[in-house]
């Protein structure tokens, strides 16, 4: 893969996304050279704790301005306007956005601003991916109870870029369970490192929580970390009821992802990410458009 191209929602047309690193991280999937490195160091704790603490420092601050000008990132939708207001990268890069610019659909919402790939079933996810990239949700989940409820259920990948809001959000009203944590390594989720292994989301840092909804059924709400994500930090309490578009959490600096697993029969996803999905693109989507439609009754 050359390049990254994606649809964009609204108007139907084939984008090139701009990755930070795109060189990187071709070189660490591509070649064998790279490989080795990612092995010894790339997915090591020890480089994302270091990037980390420099990005929660006064020193990070100066790249802020030319992260915001290099990709074109619009600071009036955030309740920060200017950069300076910002102590370091990692405040700019959780920066909290304006309520209005984010209105919220009727039906279930993205949790996250993001590219998404959309899967009636989870099985089908092995038509996207290249073969040999094994995926299982006993692996994902590591309980083997929870894993056979959405066995055959559907599943909503969102891949947040590092020029994306960072912060996730409840896809629809409900109670929510604690957060359980898994701990894995911090490999790249870009789709040059996906399009090797899906595996990958199996391997990686992760936490888990169920939103127990009363139309849409049991939504398990995923978050995985990535290279150089310093933390996954939820801010809501478990067991508390949630309303659609509230605050669950925020990653710290690194691409990431959030995965939601729907049961069988309790969701439709949306036809047009199905079908982009299917021809081999990610599609668009903000916090709080809509994504599925509960179909239960």
């Amino acid at each position: 893969m050359d390049s990254i191209q994606y649809i964009e929602r609204q108007s139907k047309k084939i984008r090139k996304e701009e990755v930070p690193s795109n060189k990187t991280l071709k070189w660490l999937y591509n070649s064998n050279s790279g490989k080795v490195s990612l092995h010894f160091m790339f997915k090591r704790k020890m480089l994302s704790a270091f990037v980390g603490r420099y990005m929660s420092s006064p020193l990070s601050k100066k790249r802020i301005g030319r992260f915001i000008k290099q990709y074109n990132i619009d600071l009036t939708h955030y309740k920060k306007e200017a950069f300076s207001d910002y102590k370091n990268f990692n405040d700019f890069f959780f920066r909290e956005i304006r309520p209005d610019k984010r209105p919220l659909g009727e039906e279930i919402v993205s949790p996250a601003d993001g590219k998404v790939l959309a899967f009636n079933k989870v099985s089908d996810s092995s038509l996207f991916f290249v073969k040999g990239s094994e995926f299982t949700l006993n692996e994902f989940i590591r309980d083997k109870h929870i894993a056979s409820k959405y066995a055959n259920g559907s599943m909503v990948i969102i891949r947040l870029a590092p020029t994306d809001y960072h912060r996730f959000h409840f896809p629809a009203n409900g109670t929510v369970s604690e957060s359980k944590k898994i701990k894995g390594r911090y490999f790249s989720v870009s789709p040059l490192a996906l399009k090797k292994s899906l595996e990958i989301f199996c391997q990686n840092k992760r936490e888990y929580s169920i939103l127990n909804t009363r139309s849409a059924g049991d939504i398990l709400i995923s978050e995985i970390g990535a290279t150089m994500v310093g933390s996954i930090i939820q801010t809501y309490k478990a067991g508390d009821k949630v309303e659609k578009g509230s605050e669950k959490g925020y990653f710290a600096f690194g691409g990431s992802t959030v995965v939601l697993l729907f049961e069988e029969g309790k969701v439709a996803i949306d036809n047009d990410l199905i079908e982009n999905t299917r021809k081999g693109y990610e599609t668009t989507v903000k916090m709080g458009e809509n994504i599925a439609r509960s179909i239960s009754e």
